[in-house]
């Protein structure tokens, strides 16, 4: 398959894992970050870099953009040096972040203006999966527009969703970061639980991993939860942001909730009290440090890994889609 030529714009701890990706499959791949050293190690491995994102726009086929806010994709795109000025009919923006939904809708009009296409692909499943291409992604956008990215996002994930009309694999993104932080919450209280209890905590991991109570939060937050490591390439402030951004749609929608507040809430004061930065399974000293304990086990991994080889990215269709 030839590819296009890409830009891609965010090296962080995702975005550097999708353009790994993109260089070991051969993509002629120009990059920009912040960090000068993120871009440095990129190009040393082949990739281009570009003085500004209009430039990068205006070398490239494809500009993907992986940042850590609405805001900061909403500079990259409209500074008088943005994306959008760079861009012409035929091009394409895919918009890898985990946005706001409305931010998306504003800035896909404008890029279409330009003649080229704008579709969202946020990404599930953690640096790991991201890693070896083997992450799952939601694409939003007009069906045409998802077959003309589609060979690409196969190469980047396994399991890839067309969820939609733009704006539709935002909300769905935050949904699910909702959900997985609501359980790293409740493991991070059963797990405090069966430590003061003085149960052996590499049974304990066991016992929920062979259970109902089993999850994918559980398969990799716990294990670096009991390494005592707790780095899983998530910080607290990025889940405020995600939580957040679900908990404002619902509210739009007038949706009675319960957990969300409750799940911002004990974020907002877990990074209040460890910062900001601070890696999100660390949520679980709320619950040791007043009980005097440390939830270790033994033999688990400091970070996780993916150890499946890259399998080939295929379109996941829903059964009886209406």
């Amino acid at each position: 398959m030839t590819l296009p030529k890409i830009g891609f714009i965010g090296l962080g701890n995702v975005g550097s894992s999708l353009a790994g990706n993109l260089i070991r499959h051969g993509a002629d791949l120009t990059v920009r970050d912040l960090d000068p050293e993120l871009v440095a190690k990129f190009v040393a491995l082949g990739a281009k870099s570009a003085s500004s994102p209009k430039a990068m726009a205006e070398q490239v086929d494809v500009v993907i953009t992986c940042l850590p806010s609405p805001a900061a994709s909403a500079l990259v795109l409209e500074a008088a040096d943005g994306v959008i000025a760079g861009l012409s009919p035929g091009k394409i923006w895919i918009e890898m972040s985990t946005t706001d939904e409305a931010e998306i809708k504003r800035l896909a009009p404008l890029v279409a203006a330009t003649g080229a296409l704008a579709m969202e692909c946020p990404v599930s499943g953690g640096c790991h999966r991201a890693a070896t291409g083997n992450i799952s992604i939601f694409a939003g956008g007009d069906r045409a527009g998802f077959e003309r990215v589609l060979p690409i996002l196969k190469l980047l994930g396994t399991q890839i969703l067309h969820t939609g009309a733009i704006g539709t694999a935002s909300v769905l993104k935050v949904m699910t970061n909702f959900l997985c932080t609501t359980h790293l919450i409740a493991l991070a209280e059963a797990l405090t639980t069966m430590k003061v209890v003085g149960l052996d905590m590499n049974t304990v991991y066991e016992a929920i991993r062979i259970s109902s109570g089993n999850s994918f939060v559980h398969e990799t937050e716990s294990q670096v939860i009991l390494n005592g490591s707790r780095d899983i390439n998530f910080t607290m402030d990025l889940v405020i942001k995600d939580v957040g951004l679900f908990d404002s749609i619902a509210r739009k929608h007038h949706v009675p909730l319960d957990m969300s507040p409750l799940v911002l809430e004990v974020f907002k004061k877990s990074a209040a009290a460890y910062g900001p930065r601070e890696f999100s399974p660390n949520v679980i000293r709320r619950y040791e440090e007043p009980m005097g304990v440390k939830v270790l086990g033994v033999g688990f991994p400091a970070q996780m890994t993916d150890d499946k080889p890259k399998e080939m990215g295929y379109e996941v269709v829903p059964a009886n889609r209406l």
